[in-house]
């Protein structure tokens, strides 16, 4: 793909692009043409719907090593047990971090009731009929380090809040989506996410 720059106040280039010299001015009768460029930042990518029908755990990968925050989008997602569900980062095609979170849900039902972990973020979810939607941000604080903020609604009148944060051993390529015991299958919904620099 070939993308065209031009304008009438000038764009300066940086030094060090190839077919851009630095120092390349585009004015009002010049152009200058920019192929294979990555244009980082800005516009957030929306990935594919999946459905949570089956299976005991959803995969988002081959994230772009530049994002900065993922948002993870639920709709009516539902498991077939009361294990909470449970998102964890991965920094390889198959490698997941599945310790060092320091993680705390919180449902108020009839009183205020929390769950904590440390081997992903935790999100209230204990009854198999309940489904849940509602969105969790992932955000990249420093290096490798990511904080999560949390706000879902279940099928009753209840709403569950969490967070947490994490340090990962290396850049985040992927996400996970499962349950706190690994074994309980998803039944009911969709999950998708949006990633931005």
């Amino acid at each position: 793909m070939t993308t065209v720059i031009s304008g009438t106040s000038g764009v300066t280039f940086p030094a060090g692009g190839v077919g851009n010299p630095a120092g390349d001015v585009v004015g009002t009768s010049d152009s200058q043409t920019l192929t294979n460029k990555t244009i980082q930042g800005g516009a957030i990518t929306r990935g594919t719907a999946v459905a949570s029908t089956s299976g005991t755990s959803i995969d988002f990968t081959s994230l772009p090593s530049w994002v900065k925050r993922i948002t993870v989008m639920f709709n009516g997602v539902s498991g077939n047990g009361s294990s909470h569900l449970l998102v964890q980062l991965g920094t390889g095609s198959t490698t997941y971090t599945t310790s060092g979170y320091n993680a705390t849900t919180t449902v108020a039902a009839g009183g205020v009731t929390t769950a904590n972990s440390t081997a992903g973020f935790i999100v209230w979810q204990n009854v198999s009929s309940f489904t849940m939607s509602g969105t969790m941000t992932l955000t990249n604080i420093t290096g490798n380090t990511w904080l999560s903020n949390t706000t879902v609604k279940l099928s009753t009148t209840e709403t569950a809040f969490a967070g947490g944060d994490v340090a990962l051993g290396a850049v985040l390529t992927a996400v996970r989506i499962t349950r706190v015991n690994g074994t309980d299958t998803f039944d009911a919904g969709s999950i998708n996410i949006l990633y931005e620099g």
